[in-house]
């Protein structure tokens, strides 16, 4: 008796010019992929592309779900270090009107799966004792949060009334080829090897690389999906501030030169030079316990963190003279 091989999975894509989305698009594996975009910057050549404008309530997804089976759906307002009156609108039009609304058209278009980018954010901004853990009771602190929480919602809501199930992934520091803000910052510290005030930070930060965050975005639209629930996306390592600085200088031949300095005093420093949720973010801690991933869905990242960030220096090197 033959059988037909599975047809590989239509998807369509958001946020594909993204530093995540760019590098799913790379490796997209068996996936044949749709990109929605706003118009102008297309992402890789060969990419079957539809133009659907901004991202809202209004946005018009017909087209660009014609014979689609699966959403990823990763393009929001980022988060910003100090949000103006404009951003806080941004982020209820495009995190929460906007994925309402493409999940809904989904829901209508026979989709089978959505699966979402959402942020850690919404478990909280530190962790204090023990790492954030996928049922754990959300507390997002800020307005990008609390749009990340509200689209989460409002998911769950629409997977309850259609057959599409829906997966959220919470995600922490995203870094790979292309990172900016305060990744880059510290990959142009490490490479200055100018003295820092940072060698008493014992603090122990989750971070994913591209790569890994990829993977496990790709198998869950490859395998059958969990049923309910988030799911946490995290390398295997945590790293202090001063251990991810001596690893960046070492991978560039550079001296790591760290002295200390007690928290309390960098935080002073961050307020009187403006920069207090950046020192903020230096000092605390943000831990995932991913063991749920891999238990639900026997996932594990296939790159270590030293890997990782072996690539991503060796593209900052090339791209960031």
């Amino acid at each position: 008796m033959n059988f037909d091989p599975p047809k590989p999975r239509r998807v369509l894509i958001t946020g594909a010019t993204g530093l995540i989305g760019r590098a799913f698009v790379a490796d997209a594996g068996p996936l044949l992929l749709r990109a929605a975009v706003r118009g102008g910057r297309l992402p890789a050549a060969g990419i079957d592309s539809v133009v659907v404008g901004e991202i809202g309530a209004q946005t018009d997804w017909s087209g660009a779900l014609t014979g689609i089976d699966s959403v990823l759906h990763l393009a929001a307002h980022a988060h910003v270090m100090q949000p103006s009156a404009q951003d806080r609108r941004d982020f209820e039009r495009v995190n929460v009107h906007g994925t309402e609304r493409l999940a809904r058209a989904a829901c209508a278009a026979g989709v089978e799966r959505f699966v979402y980018l959402s942020s850690i954010k919404v478990n909280g901004e530190r962790t204090c004792g023990r790492p954030f853990r996928a049922g754990d009771m959300p507390a997002p602190a800020d307005d990008y949060a609390r749009s990340k929480w509200e689209a989460e919602r409002r998911l769950a809501a629409i997977e309850s009334t259609c057959a599409m199930r829906v997966s959220v992934v919470r995600s922490p520091l995203v870094y790979g080829p292309g990172v900016r803000a305060n990744f880059l910052r510290l990959m142009s510290l490490a490479r200055s090897a100018m003295p820092l005030p940072l060698a008493s930070i014992g603090n122990s930060r989750s971070m994913v690389s591209t790569w890994n965050l990829v993977d496990l975005l790709r198998t869950l639209l490859c395998r059958e999906p969990p049923s309910g629930g988030v799911i946490l996306a995290c390398d295997r390592e945590a790293l202090s501030t001063p251990e991810l600085l001596r690893r960046l200088a070492r991978l560039m031949g550079r001296p790591s030169r760290l002295f200390p300095m007690p928290a309390a005093a960098l935080r002073v420093l961050g307020a009187l030079t403006g920069r207090r949720g950046e020192l903020r973010r230096l000092c605390d801690s943000l831990v995932i316990d991913a063991s749920d991933t891999r238990a639900r869905i026997g996932w594990e990242p296939p790159l270590s963190v030293d890997a990782g960030l072996e690539r991503t220096v060796h593209w900052y090197l090339q791209h960031c003279p």
